[in-house]
């Protein structure tokens, strides 16, 4: 993670060819490194998908005493065969929250700051988990980088605030809404798609990317947002690709303030067209603009995770409390897929053989390119 004043920097997209790294991508752990200085080849293995998931019944009541010959396994239609099982109530658990402080979250920011720290006491086990805190405005900032400290969760909590109207522009010349003056991925310089704003697609991509993807484990993203971005440099795609290769399950907590805006939700949000995801390889999503409620509901669901709505008889507590029952609830599937499986994103279904139980899991993975090319000679 790299940061500057503070904030979340953007990292480059490419990354140098000799760096001895390991990449999890979606659920798909390929280990790659160099052979020699000499050897131009990356060597490459693809181990296993895995598939995180919870289980309920046909009142929603979560399912969690069931084994592994209850549930049925596919890629892209084809059958495959369960090599792990296992329930996760006990394996550590990485949650990040992202707090949306914009303007337009203003009357209800105190109850989520209050609501989130009482999640993460209650979440968070000594020596076993960790939390890390991020808000977005105008920028998007990491304030409390993954830790099990609770008096650092409380101090990054206590800095939630919204931004200033005189802030929303940067800091100086030639920036754009991201410090120092650079651009979003695949884009430079200070300019982009817009000034200022709520840069939500951006910091769910920077989240994922900067922070979700260097974890190992379950890891989960919880937002709390109206949904509604304005000038993010970074489609709706990006982000929600990008949470996917981080195999981070994301839940949204949407928490909108009626009268913030003119109208319930505002506006269709966010330009969304020209290119699909970072990867261009299959998974893209259509060419439309999305409101606030939608993106949430889109990137829950497609990560295996789940929308909530706050309301008076749903409050944010309540929420909380159904997340972290998911949390402790959930099942580990993983399989390996064949070694002629082709780059791109592949789609997953998960069930199980009692068609009164609905499974709740990712809708899939992505497959990198150069780890299937070169992955298959080896």
């Amino acid at each position: 993670m790299r940061q500057k004043s503070g904030s979340f920097v953007v990292a480059e997209k490419t990354r140098a060819k000799g760096r001895v790294r390991i990449v999890v991508a979606a659920g798909v752990l390929i280990a790659v490194g160099l052979a020699s200085a000499q050897e131009s080849k990356i060597a490459v293995e693809v181990k296993t998908v895995s598939v995180l998931a919870t289980v309920r019944d046909k009142h929603g009541k979560i399912v969690a005493d069931l084994t592994r010959d209850a549930f049925k396994l596919e890629e892209d239609g084809k059958s495959q065969t369960i090599d792990y099982f296992a329930k996760e109530s006990d394996l550590p658990l990485r949650t990040g929250l992202l707090v949306d402080t914009s303007l337009s979250q203003r009357r209800v920011l105190e109850k989520e700051r209050t609501a989130s720290y009482s999640f993460l006491d209650q979440l968070l086990r000594p020596e076993k988990d960790m939390a890390a805190v991020i808000n977005l405005d105008f920028d998007v900032t990491l304030l409390q980088d993954f830790t099990s400290s609770r008096p650092k969760l409380q101090a990054a909590f206590e800095q939630l605030d919204t931004p200033r109207m005189d802030s929303r522009r940067g800091s100086g010349p030639g920036q754009g809404p991201y410090p120092g003056g650079r651009g979003g991925p695949g884009g430079g310089g200070g300019h982009g798609r817009g000034g200022g704003g709520t840069h939500l697609y951006d910091a769910v991509y920077l989240a994922s990317d900067e922070l979700m993807s260097k974890q190992q484990g379950r890891k989960a993203l919880v937002i709390l947002s109206d949904g509604v971005d304005h000038g993010s440099k970074v489609t709706l795609a990006e982000a929600v690709e990008a949470a996917q290769r981080a195999d981070t399950i994301v839940y949204s907590i949407l928490f909108a303030d009626k009268e913030a805006y003119g109208h319930f939700g505002g506006p269709a949000m966010g330009p969304y067209g020209g290119h699909g995801g970072s990867g261009g390889q299959g998974g893209s999503y259509p060419h439309e603009q999305v409101d606030g409620k939608k993106f949430l509901e889109q990137i829950s669901k497609q990560t295996g995770g789940r929308l909530f709505e706050v309301s008076k008889k749903e409050t944010v507590d309540k929420i909380y409390a159904e997340i972290e029952e998911e949390l402790r609830s959930q099942y580990s599937i993983a399989y390996t897929p064949a070694k002629d499986t082709a780059p791109g994103y592949h789609r997953i279904v998960l069930s199980t053989y009692n068609k009164d139980l609905k499974v709740q899991a990712r809708d899939g993975y992505y497959l990198e390119p150069k780890a299937a090319t070169e992955g298959a000679g080896h």
